[in-house]
């Protein structure tokens, strides 16, 4: 709503709302992580993070149906072309009779329910709530959509370059940790692979 209605650019509010809940979130438990209660995956909800299915991790296979649903209405519903309409031109969408609104509040709800999951995910992985836990996701987050080829600009994207994209950060990530480098060095690493992507992706344009 805030974008869609208040027209304020769509990264000033992500990160507008994201210190304005860590705030909430740090006021609420006073800093301190918040014990589940649960310890196995016994429970339903500790099934969420720790289970394994046909011997594959849970979050493997909710992240397997996040993308098949995800790839489904992106290519094969009206919603899913409206959303590559609007990143392409908005002025033409609006012009061409799709409500801008509308698809804009459907899609960043998706975003927050999806964002949602993945918070209920790591509680449940943990079996505790960190006040603290998330914190440099929003980087990772950037850094796997434009690994996977999804324009800064707009209108040019598929899921299946993100799941690529997510992957390959995914492998950094653990490589990196096995070779026993510094988290403040993987900053780095982390930030020149963003910044040679976004070069990339312009050199496209």
């Amino acid at each position: 709503v805030i974008v869609a209605k208040g027209r304020v650019q769509a990264f000033i509010a992500t990160l507008v709302m994201m210190l304005l809940l860590r705030g909430v979130t740090m006021v609420y438990t006073n800093g301190s992580p918040v014990n589940t209660g649960f310890t196995d995956n016994a429970d339903l909800f500790g099934w969420f993070g720790i289970g394994r299915p046909l011997g594959i991790p849970t979050p493997v296979w909710i992240m397997a149906i996040v993308f098949l649903a995800a790839w489904y209405m992106l290519h094969h519903t009206r919603l899913g072309r409206y959303i590559y309409a609007l990143g392409g031109n908005e002025a033409a969408t609006r012009l061409s009779g799709i409500s801008v609104n509308k698809v804009k509040i459907i899609v960043y709800s998706l975003c927050g329910m999806l964002a949602s999951l993945a918070g209920i995910i790591e509680v449940a992985r943990l079996s505790s709530a960190q006040p603290t836990a998330g914190t440099g996701y929003e980087l990772d987050a950037i850094a796997a959509v434009v690994l996977g080829g999804t324009s800064l600009a707009g209108g040019k994207g598929r899921i299946v370059g993100t799941l690529i994209g997510a992957l390959i950060l995914g492998f950094l990530n653990n490589g990196l940790n096995l070779l026993g480098v510094s988290s403040y060095y993987q900053m780095i690493v982390k930030a020149v692979v963003i910044l040679l992507a976004v070069l990339v992706d312009n050199k496209k344009q």
